[in-house]
């Protein structure tokens, strides 16, 4: 029987080329949907990267390397566009895709803005015995999203740990 993981520890990385370079020569970065995940998450921790491959994956190793975190979750770089690599850099590492959260994610998002949600590639799975949730980068996408993590999260962490 598996057990139900409570008090989950959450980090949020914001996927973003243009956030980013804001962040980088210091100009106002608005990151509504990554400050709504951490904020609904109540994680500790938030960081801003370019939409890179090999960003996306250092980041999640550095998280999990030096912080104790339990859960990751990106936002942004899903779409459809050759500069969106997050679900690429995520297939390289992931261990195991949990492939019904991006059809719960789908379904929901079907009912918010109809057959727009085809260009939405959210994803999750496992790896390093962390869940890792890729979301769209739009706030809508992630209050869509953020309900599926909150109700399943701790339930995928019992399965795993």
């Amino acid at each position: 029987m598996h057990r139900r993981i409570e008090n989950i520890r959450y980090a949020i990385i914001t996927v973003s080329d243009s956030r980013y370079k804001n962040l980088i020569e210091g100009k106002e970065v608005d990151d509504k949907s990554g400050e709504f995940l951490k904020k609904e998450l109540n994680a500790n921790i938030k960081i801003i990267i370019p939409d890179d491959k090999n960003m996306i994956i250092g980041a999640i190793n550095f998280l999990i390397d030096n912080y104790d975190v339990d859960a990751i979750v990106l936002t942004g770089g899903t779409g459809i566009d050759k500069k969106d690599v997050t679900v690429e850099a995520l297939k390289e590492i992931i261990e195991k895709e949990i492939e019904g959260f991006k059809i719960i994610f789908q379904i929901l998002s079907y009912e918010e803005v109809g057959f727009r949600c085809l260009l939405s590639r959210a994803f999750a799975g496992i790896y390093r015995k962390k869940v890792i949730f890729s979301l769209p980068g739009s706030i809508n996408a992630c209050k869509v999203g953020v309900k599926i993590i909150k109700e399943e999260c701790g339930h995928i962490l019992g399965h795993i740990l």
